[in-house]
């Protein structure tokens, strides 16, 4: 049950991937692997832009989104408002937050009415961050594009959004079907094509 391989000659077995193997990855590749990779290029990018003031790319976004979901009352967004407009865990916000915190960018108050709620509030320091990095950061968003191209940067970042998107989520877990089956020699069933429909 479950996957075996010879363990005579691990060595061998590390080296040479077996034949049902080469089989799942020939004419496949990593979707998510790609991304990865651009996005990590691209980080790397604008941690550099932004590097003389401290701040990384993803601390720019979110000091970004506390400004702007900030209300008229200026009390600034709770952290689970903030955690799902960001699309992350409440716990990895937490943990994001406190360099900024510590810096004196950000300061973290009780809500009025429940004080087991806390509001992220940039201080006067983290207004004027924000204001250095967005001119930094426009000037790296600005040579990416210039790079890529308007017409390829646009259909990245549109590729991107839908990725991102509910709608992406809902159809990939809407799929009634199970995983297109990985055939192995030798695993198909009698009655049954190689795609996995039983023959009439």
């Amino acid at each position: 049950m479950g996957i075996t391989k010879d363990l005579a000659d691990p060595k061998s077995s590390l080296d040479k991937p077996d034949a049902s193997e080469l089989g799942i990855l020939r004419g496949r590749v990593c979707t998510n692997t790609a991304l990865r990779l651009a996005a990590r290029r691209l980080g790397q990018l604008y941690d550099e832009a932004l590097a003389p003031l401290d701040l990384k790319a993803t601390q720019l976004a979110l000091i970004f989104e506390i400004d702007k979901l900030k209300g008229a009352d200026q009390q600034g967004p709770t952290l689970q408002d903030l955690a799902t407009r960001l699309a992350i865990q409440l716990s990895a916000l937490t943990h994001a937050l406190r360099p900024l915190v510590r810096d004196g960018i950000v300061e973290l108050r009780q809500d009025a009415q429940d004080r087991r709620t806390k509001h992220g509030v940039l201080t006067p320091l983290g207004q004027t961050r924000l204001s250095e990095a967005v001119v930094r950061w426009a000037a790296a968003n600005d040579q990416v594009e210039a790079v890529l191209g308007p017409a390829s940067a646009a259909s990245l970042r549109a590729l991107a959004d839908q990725v991102a998107s509910d709608a992406f989520l809902v159809a990939y877990k809407a799929e009634n079907r199970p995983p297109a089956q990985l055939a192995t020699p030798g695993s198909e069933q009698a009655g049954e094509d190689r795609s996995g429909h039983r023959a009439e």
